[in-house]
């Protein structure tokens, strides 16, 4: 069975893709093989993985807009056992052109549905609560919420988990909170262990252990088109996310 994971959070800026990227190249590095659907217009995953922005048709937006999967629209990435549908900015044009369509929802779920060989496929969703991020968690099994420990850290979040609730009464009973992910943790500022405290005291158990730091070698690695884990495994970031996908599968 594939286990397909929104990772979702409509604040922008708080390590969705940064996760996405390097969670599905931890995922590979323990004998899994994974696939990452980015469904952000501003196509941030595709280029943080490597594909060019010439190398990305036929894309997401093409199999949203026909409705049709397409074979050729899973790229291979440098990494092997790790796939890609890529992005571009004509998938902003999908929030519009699916307004009055039937069965709106499910259109990234039906081209999911048609894929196999996977042990996971995450999802990275755009900074907003739009249709792109409803139809990534239609087609879920779970969702990973990353939290940027800074002070506004759960702002926001109860309207993510009305959709969320949303969602399992409409479309997919099934879905659920497969965990949060504190980001960017600064271990000099005491802020961080406040906010820190304050999401375990909010979220419980779902909380996951591994704590994903600030770090340098994180922030360098989508410029080269390399995740982490690939630009420097011996970084405490790549240390984390492999911890990270440890946990996750340990809680399956």
């Amino acid at each position: 069975m594939t286990k397909i994971i929104s990772i979702t959070n409509q604040k922008g800026g708080v390590g969705k893709t940064t996760t996405t990227i390097n969670l599905a190249t931890a995922m590979v590095a323990i004998n899994k093989r994974a696939l990452i659907v980015d469904a952000d217009p501003q196509g941030n995953a595709s280029t943080g993985i490597g594909i060019k922005e010439d190398e990305r048709s036929p894309s997401l937006y093409d199999l949203i807009s026909k409705n049709l999967f397409k074979e050729s629209a899973i790229k291979k990435t440098l990494i092997p056992n790790l796939d890609i549908i890529p992005s571009t900015i004509d998938l902003a044009a999908s929030e519009v052109e699916l307004a009055n369509i039937e069965n709106r929802e499910g259109r990234i779920k039906n081209i999911l549905d048609k894929i196999i060989g996977y042990d996971f496929i995450f999802i990275d969703c755009p900074p907003a609560l739009g249709l792109l991020t409803i139809n990534s968690l239609v087609a879920s099994n779970s969702v990973i919420v990353p939290l940027q420990c800074e002070f506004f850290a759960l702002e926001g979040l109860s309207s993510l988990v009305k959709t969320i609730n949303a969602i399992q009464d409409g479309f997919n009973k099934s879905l659920e909170i497969e965990g949060v992910v504190l980001t960017m943790h600064d271990k000099r500022n005491s802020l961080s262990d406040l906010v820190e405290r304050d999401v375990r005291n909010h979220f419980g158990s779902k909380v996951y252990k591994t704590i994903i730091p600030r770090n340098v070698r994180i922030s360098e690695a989508p410029s080269h088109g390399k995740p982490a884990l690939v630009y420097d495994i011996s970084c405490l970031g790549s240390k984390a996310y492999i911890e990270l996908a440890k946990e996750v599968i340990f809680n399956q």
